[in-house]
């Protein structure tokens, strides 16, 4: 009688899993719908003729509306159309000295007169209302130059190495944001309200209900940021404001407390601007179809993990394996994971790359029969004897990485020599590590010519 494998039954239920997520995510797109007597009614049924009031405080706590300053007036606002404008915002002496700013956007009926002061337009009950934060501390990019040159031609450049006390985080302002608010006009039940839904809606009256005001947080990605000036005295902020669609707004919502999730864990504010990247302004059918393919690239890095250690578990001798080439596969996975880290890439790439680097060392201390041994609490290094076989490979193995030397070590220096002598770095280790990991990713397919020279 057959039965499936545990990697088979795993696979199922991974594919299975990735599908009812895919599944989920179109769900969010479909709203409740209302059979009851009394329905949950947006404000906008009403028709009412609304304003956006734009401030800027430098708490980020907002308790008196003194604490506002009032930058700019939307009024009359049509909110079922795409608008984008450029706001002048000032910059308070705190904020220019590395402190903080927030913008706070409000959403008000038109008052009856022009007199009204707007802070008393605030206290309104239909008023809704959002903040986000315009200046956030970043580290500044370190900057490139040309390591050959002297000192003196770096004073004629305007591109200067970065100093180590410029490696702190200061204040850094976005140039665009993205100012949503839900425009349909749908009628949910009050007794079964999604959970989700119920969070983002706020009720005014028992049949009548706030549209959720939120800005886009994956319309503000780290490239819009730049450093603060301290001689600045305004900026220039491009706001849009459009409407969103229940789907829309139900996903950014989650995705936005995921966000906040892997922040709690850990993972830096470049982290989230690649998972922003992969959900901003994407086609919906792009993004399960994006969002499949990585799950099944991901299912099979695992199940080549797997594999590869369960056969080197397996495999007793050497004989018809290149053992330069596994110690040159090591290598080369150490430069990558020391060069990733260098860029500080995700840690969704560096996490399976670290797995790799592991993996690689244990093929080595097997290929190489490696034991560790502890003499008087001392560890040592025992290397076990190779056999007639394997020595007999040895010298093949040793002749063909002789005829590929005579190739890739010149292909190698030519290609540092260039990177050097056109392209600026960060630092002399930056260099070193760029070449050698162009030269993994350029010539790394020669390194299957030793096995094949083997057999």
């Amino acid at each position: 009688m057959w039965w499936p494998s545990k990697t088979l039954i795993f696979s199922g239920i991974f594919l299975a899993y990735i599908f009812h997520s895919i599944y989920s995510i179109v769900d969010l797109f479909i709203p409740p719908t209302c059979n009851d007597p009394v329905c949950l009614n947006s404000f906008l049924s009403m028709k009412p003729k609304l304003q956006l009031l734009l401030c800027t405080t430098t708490v980020q706590k907002l308790e008196y509306y003194t604490q506002l300053e009032l930058i700019s007036t939307w009024s009359p606002l049509d909110y079922n159309e795409v608008t984008v404008k450029n706001v002048t915002v000032p910059i308070p002496p705190s904020t220019r000295r590395n402190g903080t700013l927030y913008l706070h956007a409000f959403v008000t009926e038109v008052p009856r007169t022009t007199t009204a002061d707007w802070k008393q337009t605030l206290q309104q009950q239909s008023t809704m209302s959002t903040s986000v934060p315009l200046s956030l501390y970043l580290v500044p990019e370190a900057q490139t130059f040309n390591l050959l040159n002297d000192e003196k031609s770096n004073k004629d450049t305007t591109v200067k190495p970065m100093k180590d006390e410029s490696r702190k985080p200061v204040t850094h302002l976005t140039k665009n944001l993205r100012l949503t608010m839900l425009t349909d006009l749908l009628a949910f039940p009050r007794k079964e309200l999604p959970q989700d839904l119920f969070h983002l809606l706020r009720i005014i009256r028992s049949d009548t209900y706030l549209p959720p005001l939120r800005f886009d947080a994956f319309s503000s990605r780290l490239k819009d940021f730049y450093r603060l000036n301290k001689t600045e005295r305004e900026i220039t902020l491009e706001l849009e404001f459009s409407p969103e669609s229940i789907g829309k707004l139900r996903l950014g919502a989650q995705l936005e407390g995921a966000m906040e999730t892997m922040k709690a864990f850990g993972f830096s504010a470049k982290d989230l601007d690649e998972v922003k990247a992969i959900f901003a302004d994407t086609n919906m059918y792009l993004l399960g179809l994006t969002m499949f393919v990585a799950s099944v690239h991901l299912l099979f890095d695992f199940l080549a993990f797997k594999n590869d250690i369960r056969y080197w578990k397996q495999r007793k001798t050497t004989v018809g394996l290149s053992t330069r080439t596994i110690l040159w596969r090591c290598f080369s996975q150490i430069v990558i994971f020391l060069y990733l880290l260098e860029e500080k890439s995700s840690l969704l790439i560096i996490g399976p790359s670290g797995i790799g680097v592991l993996i690689e060392i244990w093929k080595v201390t097997k290929a190489f029969k490696i034991k560790v041994e502890f003499s008087r609490g001392i560890p040592r290094l025992n290397f076990g004897v190779f056999s007639e076989s394997e020595k007999a490979t040895a010298v093949h193995d040793g002749e063909s990485m002789r005829y590929l030397s005579y190739l890739l070590y010149p292909l190698l220096l030519a290609g540092a020599v260039y990177s050097l002598l056109y392209t600026p770095h960060k630092s002399w280790y930056q260099w070193t590590l760029t070449s050698v990991v162009n030269g993994v990713y350029v010539f790394g397919f020669l390194f299957m010519l030793p096995k094949l020279f083997v057999n």
